[in-house]
């Protein structure tokens, strides 16, 4: 029991919803509730209620906003596997990279330590690093967006 309460109170103050580990044959999966958004739009048979149109623009405007997907700039470097993420080898040593500085098609960007396991990942495009998106330390999410790279 020590050990789920452990990694239940890793997890949290972070990003991170969902835990599913397997150790010695003993499965723990751990997920949090989240604040979800739902949009709901009637169908288009269903007959709609009839307004003096007061406050419809502004319903429009903030079904716009909330529809409106996010453009971020730049390719994303993801994470292959769930881990802690590093911006370094070493807490002693410089950043693998930092935000406006080039990189090549390969070069190691982070490391994402999983089980142990210190795995280097290497960005897929050659361009600038045009932000940072992962914390220092933090754990991240397989798939998670690591780094943003405008490709060159």
């Amino acid at each position: 029991m020590s050990r789920i309460k452990a990694l239940a109170e890793a997890l949290e103050g972070s990003d991170v919803s969902e835990l599913d580990l397997t150790e010695n044959g003993l499965r723990i999966l751990i997920r949090r509730q989240t604040e979800t958004v739902m949009l709901l739009s009637a169908p288009a048979h269903a007959p709609r209620a009839r307004s003096n149109g007061a406050g419809r623009k502004r319903t429009q405007a903030k079904r716009t906003e909330a529809e409106a997907p996010v453009v971020e700039p730049g390719i994303a470097v993801v994470s292959p596997l769930t881990g802690v993420f590093y911006s370094s080898p070493s807490p002693s040593s410089a950043q693998f990279v930092e935000v406006g500085q080039p990189v090549q098609a390969g070069q190691v960007v982070c490391i994402i330590e999983a089980m142990k396991v210190f795995n280097e990942i290497r960005s897929e495009v050659s361009g600038t690093v045009v932000s940072i998106v992962a914390q220092n330390g933090q754990l991240v999410q397989k798939g998670a967006a690591l780094i943003r790279v405008q490709a060159s």
